[in-house]
C-alpha cells in the first residue's frame, strides 16, 4: 500500500461493523433455540471463520448483502448441545476471539475438537483461557495453538482472571452456561462487555458487581434479532486523521460507544481533540454519529482502565502522540506484545523510521512531539492494526510512505484503503 500525503479530509463515512459483536452474534445464534437475525454483520476473515467453524458443528448459517443494512445473517440456532463433532480441526485463521470464545463452548461438549490457526495465532498465548477451562473440568491440551478440547459435563469456577481481557471472561462465561452451579468472573480492571450485554438480549441472567460478572449454568438462549454498530476500533483510524490532518472536518456514522470500548474517545478528548456526539441510540449496545475536526493536539498520560478500554487502539494513539505537543505516556501496556504482533515493538520501530521520537522502557512507551515525519518504507508485520496506523502516519508525512504486507488488513477493514480514499481523493 502506498500513502502520500493529503491536504486535508471531508465528508461522510460508514465503517465495518464490529468485529467484537459480529463474532459473538454468530457464537450465540447457534447456541441459542430458533432462528437468530443479525443485520450489518462483518463480513470480513475473522468473522467468516467463526460462521465456517460453526457450519462445521451442523449449524446452518445464512448470509445474504443488503445494501442498506450492510450483510445480514440468519442463524438456524440448535440449543446448548445441539452441536456435532466437526469431522476434522477447525480453523481459526488468525482470530483470537474465534479460538479462546469458541473454547468455552466447546469445553462444554460431549465430543473432541481440535483448534488450528495461521502462523500469527500459533504463538499468541492460550494458557489464559486453558488454566480456566482445566479448573472447570475440560480436557485442554496446549498452551499455544493448535488447542486440543475434549469437553463434557463442567463443574462452576469462581476464577480471578491475572489479566483484564473480554477473551477470557467471555472464555469462562460461556463455559459456565454448561455448568452446574454458579460460575464467576473478576478481572483487575474492566474488560470490554459486550459477551455480558449480548448475553442479557439472548434472555441469560447474570449478575454484575463490581469487577465480578456471574452466570448460572443451563440457562437456554433465545434467538433474536439484532443490529450490529460500526466499530469503534476501525472509526479510530479515521478520528486520528481527521484530528492531524489540517484543515479536516469528518462525519462518521452510526459507531458503537459501548462505554468499555470508548478508551479512545476519552484519550483523544484528553489530547484536545475536537469530537461532538451526535445522534445517541441504544440497540442495546450505544451508537452515535461521530464528528471530528482538525486540532492542535497535546499529551497526555495513558495508564489503569484507558489501557483495557482502548487496547485496540493503542497503535493509532500512538500516532496522533507523534503529532501532540509534549510527551504522551502510555503505562502498563505490556498486552500490545501479544497481539497479531508486539505492537509495542512493530509500531515504534516503524513510527521511528519516520522520524518520531519514542522510546520504550519494559512495557511503557514515551512519545515526545509534535514530530515532523517522513515517508518510509514500513512493514506491517502481518498486524492490521499496525497496517492501518501506518497509513494513518502517512498522511502527515514529508513523501510517501510504502506499507507492506498489508493483506491483513482484510480481517477486519476490507474497504479501508477505498474509505480513506473517498475522504481524501488518494
Amino acid at each position: 500500500m502506498i500513502i502520500k500525503p493529503i491536504k486535508r479530509i471531508s465528508g461522510a463515512i460508514t465503517v465495518p461493523a464490529d468485529k467484537s459483536i459480529s463474532h459473538r452474534a454468530v457464537m450465540f445464534g447457534s447456541i441459542a433455540d430458533g432462528t437468530t437475525r443479525v443485520n450489518n454483520f462483518l463480513a470480513a476473515d475473522d468473522c467468516k471463520r467463526t460462521i465456517e467453524a460453526f457450519r462445521e458443528m451442523g449449524i446452518d448459517i445464512k448470509v445474504k448483502s443488503q445494501k442498506a443494512k450492510g450483510n445480514s445473517l440468519e442463524i438456524h440456532g440448535k440449543g446448548l448441545h445441539g452441536l456435532k463433532e466437526p469431522q476434522g480441526p477447525i480453523d481459526c485463521g488468525n482470530s483470537g476471539t474465534t479460538m479462546r470464545l469458541l473454547s468455552g463452548i466447546l469445553a462444554g461438549q460431549n465430543f473432541y475438537s481440535m483448534l488450528t490457526g495461521d502462523e500469527s495465532l500459533s504463538v499468541r498465548p492460550m494458557s489464559r483461557i486453558a488454566l480456566p477451562l482445566r479448573l472447570m473440568g475440560a480436557d485442554v491440551r496446549g498452551d499455544y495453538p493448535p488447542l486440543k478440547i475434549r469437553g463434557g459435563r463442567l463443574k462452576p469456577v469462581d476464577y480471578k482472571s491475572p489479566v483484564a481481557s473480554a477473551q477470557v471472561k467471555s472464555c469462562v462465561l460461556l463455559a459456565g452456561l454448561f455448568a452446574d452451579g454458579i460460575t464467576s468472573v473478576t478481572e483487575p480492571l474492566p474488560s470490554r462487555d459486550h459477551t455480558e450485554r449480548m448475553l442479557e438480549l439472548f434472555g441469560v441472567k447474570l449478575k454484575r458487581s463490581g469487577l465480578k460478572v456471574s452466570i448460572k449454568g443451563r440457562q437456554k438462549l433465545k434467538a433474536r434479532l439484532l443490529d450490529v454498530p460500526a466499530d469503534i476500533s476501525s472509526a479510530a483510524f479515521f478520528m486520528v486523521a481527521a484530528s492531524i490532518v489540517k484543515n479536516s472536518k469528518l462525519t462518521i456514522k452510526s459507531v458503537g460507544i459501548n462505554p468499555t470500548r470508548s478508551g479512545i474517545l476519552d484519550i483523544l478528548k484528553k489530547m484536545n481533540a475536537r469530537i461532538k456526539i451526535k445522534n445517541k441510540t441504544s440497540t442495546p449496545e450505544p451508537m452515535a454519529d461521530l464528528i471530528v475536526e482538525t486540532a492542535n493536539l497535546k499529551s497526555t498520560t495513558i495508564k489503569g482502565s484507558f489501557i483495557s478500554r482502548a487496547i485496540d487502539e493503542l497503535p493509532v494513539i500512538m500516532v496522533a502522540a507523534t503529532q501532540a505537543k509534549g510527551t504522551t505516556k502510555i503505562i502498563g501496556a505490556g498486552e500490545l506484545r501479544v497481539k497479531e504482533t508486539d505492537r509495542i515493538k512493530s509500531m515504534s520501530e516503524g513510527l521511528n523510521k519516520m522520524g518520531a521520537n519514542i522510546k520504550v522502557v519494559g512495557d511503557n512507551i514515551y512519545i515526545k512531539g509534535p514530530s515532523k515525519l517522513n515517508g518510509a518504507c514500513l512493514n506491517s508485520r502481518g498486524d492490521h492494526r499496525t497496517a492501518m496506523s501506518f497509513a494513518i502516519a502517512g498522511l502527515v508525512a514529508n513523501g510517501q510512505a510504502t506499507i507492506e504486507n498489508t493483506e491483513c488488513i482484510l480481517t477486519s477493514f476490507p474497504d479501508f484503503k477505498k474509505t480513506l480514499s473517498k475522504i481524501s481523493k488518494l
